[in-house]
């Protein structure tokens, strides 16, 4: 009866553990990157961004367009000062007109091809009420350059490639902070699983203490009371157990609510702790964060919005002018297979300009206004620069002192090892009290949990120093941004 219910325990265990998604922090990241809101936002942005720079780029090809006038009826009384009289007229007419347009890049102009064809009936009292029927054809080609302004079209361009850049830059220091938001929140759940194996290596060693006293009181070789003590401490050490599953089952319900899981759903996470000291230097560290690091150009992404936001401002009620140029043919007749038969040349140019007068210092304002934003962005930059230097600086420091933590640490839990055993002989030898003994217990668990925590904090630096310098310092090698976002 026995053995049948350690097979019934053993199948639940089984059934159990195999119902657990064992998630490593690669998965972690994997599913993060599937399901965070904050994600999704950024690549929403850069997608909407990468539609408006297509929009932007094709509207720099050949536009056609045709406009067609079906029908037109209108019938009008007019006085006709000449005569000293009034005049009754009828019009229909018809007409399409065709038109391709080519923006030009390079000097913010349009060459237009424009062609109108068009039926017109008109009949009117003054001619004696005669319809007059005619078919007329106009091609033309034109040319449009603005004068003595900035290229709208190329300021455009750029700043759409410039809008993209900025969110893709965006995209990727979301995902590098959601990289460290997972990190954190994992490794704290792992070190939290660790503190409960922690937990229930001292229950172990505690219900041994307590077997052992108990034969003792048992044997008459021991007091009472020190079995009284040793139930005492058997109780705390199952109640820590017991605090340590809560603690650890609600750092797994925060995991999966970053990670967009199933509350429901059995996870456990396992990874590697244990890590070689990675030798890094700080001037390296500085050089390489101020090399790779994004927010500097984001910075710089800002200062060139500034200039273009400049340069708008500066036209404010500016001297421009404007050079049209046409060259056409037109021809008409009452028979529309022969209205190409006598055509006509139409050319026309013609310059034009604006000239301010005066604006009561409206320009002048607006440039000013415009000018303090570039300084500012400037500015901007300058002090993220020196954040950027602070920040290395201090993850640099905390690394190093995490490193020596460790061999601290590990010194700590071999010396409290040593110190238990030694004192559980001689608690089992009636020379040392319970209480004595579950203070040395209690030892031995605390630098076992210390070095737990100094392992995962040197992870969790290793992990911050990488994302602020950009650069893998485990792998020596730079941060493939361009594979995260694949």
């Amino acid at each position: 009866m026995k053995k049948f219910s350690i097979l019934i325990v053993g199948l639940f265990l089984f059934q159990f553990a195999a119902a657990q998604e064992i998630i490593n922090f690669d998965d972690a990241m994997r599913i993060a990157r599937e399901n965070s809101p904050t994600i999704r936002q950024a690549r929403f942005s850069l997608e909407r961004s990468q539609e408006l720079l297509n929009a932007q780029e094709a509207a720099l090809n050949s536009r056609f367009s045709l406009n067609v006038e079906p029908f037109l009826f209108q019938r009008s009384r007019n006085f006709q000062a000449l005569l000293g009289r009034f005049n009754d007229s009828e019009e229909k007419r018809s007409s399409a007109t065709f038109i391709v347009a080519q923006p030009i890049l390079l000097t913010d102009g349009t060459l237009s091809l424009q062609n109108t064809f068009q039926y017109r009936d008109t009949q009117s009292e003054f001619q004696g009420d005669v319809q007059n029927k005619i078919y007329s054809n106009n091609l033309f080609l034109s040319f449009s350059q603005p004068l003595f302004t900035y290229n709208r079209t190329k300021l455009a361009l750029e700043e759409v490639k410039a809008d993209l850049d900025y969110s893709y830059l965006n995209y990727v220091i979301n995902e590098l902070q959601l990289e460290q938001q997972v990190a954190n929140l994992f490794y704290r759940t792992y070190q939290n699983k660790l503190a409960l194996q922690v937990a229930r290596e001292d229950l172990s060693n505690t219900k041994q203490s307590y077997e052992i006293i108990e034969n003792k009181v048992n044997a008459g070789l021991a007091a009472k009371e020190e079995l009284f003590q040793a139930e005492l401490n058997l109780i705390t050490s199952r109640s820590s157990v017991q605090n340590s599953e809560v603690t650890l089952q609600n750092s797994l319900d925060d995991l999966k609510q970053l990670l967009g899981i199933d509350l429901y759903k059995e996870i456990s996470v396992a990874t590697e702790i244990s890590q070689d000291k990675i030798e890094i230097s700080a001037e390296r560290a500085i050089k390489l964060g101020l090399a790779n690091r994004l927010e500097l150009r984001q910075r710089d992404l800002d200062i060139r919005s500034s200039k273009a936001s400049l340069i708008r401002a500066a036209a404010t009620n500016e001297f421009k002018g404007n050079l049209n140029l046409s060259y056409g043919f037109i021809g008409n007749d009452e028979a529309v297979n022969q209205i190409f038969d006598n055509q006509d040349q139409n050319q026309s140019a013609s310059i034009s300009f604006d000239i301010p007068i005066y604006d009561w210092g409206e320009q002048e304002s607006r440039e000013k206004a415009a000018q303090i934003s570039v300084m500012t962005s400037e500015f901007n930059r300058e002090d993220e620069k020196v954040n950027i230097i602070i920040g290395l600086r201090k993850a640099y420091r905390s690394l190093e002192n995490q490193s020596l933590q460790i061999d601290l640490a590990k010194q700590n839990v071999k010396i409290a090892q040593q110190t238990y055993d030694i004192n559980l002989e001689r608690y089992k030898n009636g020379d040392l009290t319970s209480m004595d003994l579950n203070l040395f217990q209690n030892q031995l668990s605390t630098k076992k949990n210390n070095l737990v925590d100094a392992q995962i904090n040197y992870k969790l630096l290793l992990l911050d120093l990488k994302v602020q310098a950009l650069w893998d310092f485990e792998k020596d090698r730079a941060v493939d941004i361009q594979k995260q976002n694949r």
